[in-house]
């Protein structure tokens, strides 16, 4: 009998995780901390795929991943097991058999983050884990007016610290900017991400609302090909997955 193919979707405050990859037994990441557990439940080394390889401090509410497991068990109990070995700041919030061949990395048509930036006086120590702290106002119509030139297909080599060998054209299909009081949420869709490119299209439209860039700067930034010409990298506290769609 084939092992059953599991498909989870994980929550997790990333700030004491070096990202998902597993590394090392000694250095904490969320791809780690899954495949301990699993080998707890399995009595053996479990593999597990990943839709997605956020950063170290990067958190999620919907990251996919899928395993094949060498025992049968059924997804609710499978769901209760993990969660009660797991640490409380990751969360399997579901867990399904899927077919066999699904892939939760390659089977991945979306992606959407989210950033989320604050610009009041000071941030409550409850909501200092999920956004980037800016203690002065932005000019939020900039910021908007900047967004355009980033959506469609664009070279994204300034906006990447990615190999240089790496096809760096990526296609975002949708972007947004939302005010809620003195918050700020960047919100962008693509089918997939460089390295950084999310935290340095914030970083760069930081500085737009700070009046450092231009919104009719963007599209030489681009033409640059050049990461020093676009805004600094935002802090990963800020970024979180939201959905990967398939």
């Amino acid at each position: 009998m084939k092992p059953d193919n599991y498909r989870i979707i994980l929550e997790y405050d990333g700030t004491s995780f070096s990202g998902w990859q597993y590394q090392n037994p000694l250095t904490p990441t969320i791809q780690g901390e899954i495949m301990r557990v699993l080998q707890v439940i399995a009595k053996k080394r479990v593999v597990v795929t990943g839709s997605s390889r956020t950063d170290a401090g990067v958190h999620s509410r919907g990251l996919v991943a899928n395993f094949h497991l060498p025992v049968r068990i059924r997804p609710d109990s499978l769901q209760l097991a993990m969660n009660a070995l797991l640490p409380e700041t990751i969360r399997v919030t579901s867990c399904e058999r899927a077919e066999p061949r699904f892939n939760a990395r390659f089977g991945a048509r979306s992606k959407t983050y989210e950033y989320c930036i604050y610009t009041g006086k000071f941030v409550s120590p409850f909501d200092c884990r999920w956004m980037t702290h800016i203690p002065q106002p932005l000019h939020v119509r900039n910021m908007k007016r900047a967004l355009r030139h980033f959506k469609g297909s664009r070279d994204y080599s300034s906006f990447t610290s990615d190999t240089e060998n790496k096809n760096r054209v990526r296609t975002i299909t949708r972007i947004r900017l939302k005010k809620r009081g003195d918050t700020l949420i960047l919100s962008v869709t693509g089918p997939a991400f460089l390295r950084y490119m999310v935290r340095n299209i914030a970083g760069t439209l930081i500085d737009v609302g700070r009046g450092r860039i231009s919104p009719a700067d963007i599209p030489q930034i681009f033409a640059a090909r050049d990461r020093r010409r676009a805004g600094r990298t935002a802090p990963a506290r800020g970024l979180t997955l939201m959905r990967v769609d398939y």
